[in-house]
């Protein structure tokens, strides 16, 4: 809790009280937590919003910096490692450019440093509006709503018009996507609550952005996997997950663990579209781009993350890497449930892969085949 002593407002804070000379951003910089800073927060987001920005903030006032804004510029004029905890009131739906939002916070913060925002995810925003009208017309709303804030703003065509009329707020983000962009940009997850059908968050800072230049938000996408000779090849395939959500495989992993067949249990970062083509392997058809450049082969094991081979025993990692990954891994053969069955899977194919190559291959195409055409096994 923020330690309460005499009170210091910012000018810019006071324009709350007053609507009249509300502005777009206030800034609270040296406060402390007394009721006047109390009151402006609790006019701004709620109660129970301020509870959990409360709940929060261990680091006494004059080490917090509390700002309103939708702009990189209010965080940009904050001198470098002044404050230990910089908190936002405006949602990050209404940020112009996320990203160089999130680079700035984290560019002001020391290793260590915390964070605190909020969002309104896709899945609250969906609810939302099919509460607003009767059925079927809460449906036809909906799916306007989904082509003029989910499609439009991801072409290239009609991006740069849409965030010319909308300056970008309003945002449709997901959960994934949010903290995702997080991660991307040098944060880490501490906690992360509803409350009010709002998505709060508290992250740390562990590192400097990854500064990515190229995100993807189209259905074609390229994902960075360890090839042969371990060198990081660019896999093409069908989007399944939502945007940045590749930068929280660690995260989800260490928060719901494995289900059968290695994948993460609950995995929120997949679309209700991506789940379908995942069953279906739909989604890695736009590997055989991959085959036609040579850096994979149609039999083989799959190429994966860093994350992911990280977790797989020392022995199989050497292996792994001697070979082109594959378009069709053993896992369709021998349909393993668990880890521990999916690395034996792996190690005997490389083991007979070693003595016979075309052999093994053969017989391993022939085995899936069977199992999806004539056993109707399907992906997990």
């Amino acid at each position: 809790m923020i330690t309460k002593s005499a009170p210091f407002i910012d000018k810019q804070v006071e324009n709350l009280l007053n609507p009249k000379n509300s502005k777009d951003f206030i800034t609270v910089t040296d406060q402390d937590w007394n009721e006047n800073i109390k009151t402006l927060i609790i006019k701004e987001v709620g109660k129970e919003n301020f509870d959990f920005i409360d709940e929060h903030v261990t680091h006494p006032s004059k080490d917090v910096f509390v700002t309103a804004t939708r702009t990189y510029f209010n965080i940009d004029k904050i001198d470098i490692n002044t404050y230990k905890t910089i908190i936002n009131l405006k949602r990050v739906n209404d940020f112009r450019r996320i990203n160089k939002y999130f680079e700035s916070v984290n560019s002001k913060l020391d290793i260590g440093g915390i964070f605190i925002n909020h969002v309104e995810t896709y899945a609250v925003r969906k609810n939302r509006i099919l509460k607003k009208l009767p059925e079927p017309l809460n449906y036809l709303y909906y799916m306007g709503d989904v082509f003029l804030t989910r499609v439009i703003p991801k072409l290239k065509l009609t991006k740069k018009i849409y965030f010319h009329i909308t300056g970008g707020k309003g945002r449709v983000l997901t959960k994934a996507e949010t903290l995702g962009r997080l991660y991307s940009c040098g944060f880490e997850i501490l906690e992360e609550r509803n409350v009010n059908n709002v998505l709060h968050f508290v992250a740390r800072k562990i590192k400097d952005p990854v500064f990515d230049k190229d995100p993807t938000y189209g259905p074609l996408i390229k994902l960075r996997r360890l090839g042969e000779n371990g060198k990081i090849i660019k896999v093409y395939k069908f989007r399944t997950m939502y945007p940045f959500s590749e930068y929280l495989q660690q995260y989800v992993f260490e928060k719901n663990k494995l289900k059968e067949g290695g994948k993460i249990k609950n995995d929120f970062r997949i679309s209700h579209e991506g789940k379908i083509m995942r069953k279906y392997w739909i989604d890695e058809l736009p590997m055989i781009i991959n085959l036609i450049k040579n850096e994979m082969k149609l039999i083989g094991v799959r190429p994966l993350s860093n994350h992911y081979f990280s977790l797989y025993p020392k022995e199989l990692q050497e292996k792994r890497i001697k070979v082109k990954p594959g378009l069709l891994p053993p896992f369709y053969a021998d349909m393993p449930k668990t880890m521990d069955e999916i690395v034996a899977s792996e190690m005997k194919y490389l083991e007979a892969y070693e003595k016979a190559p075309l052999q093994t291959d053969i017989r391993y195409f022939i085995k899936i085949l069977q199992n999806i055409i004539l056993r109707g096994k399907r992906s997990c």
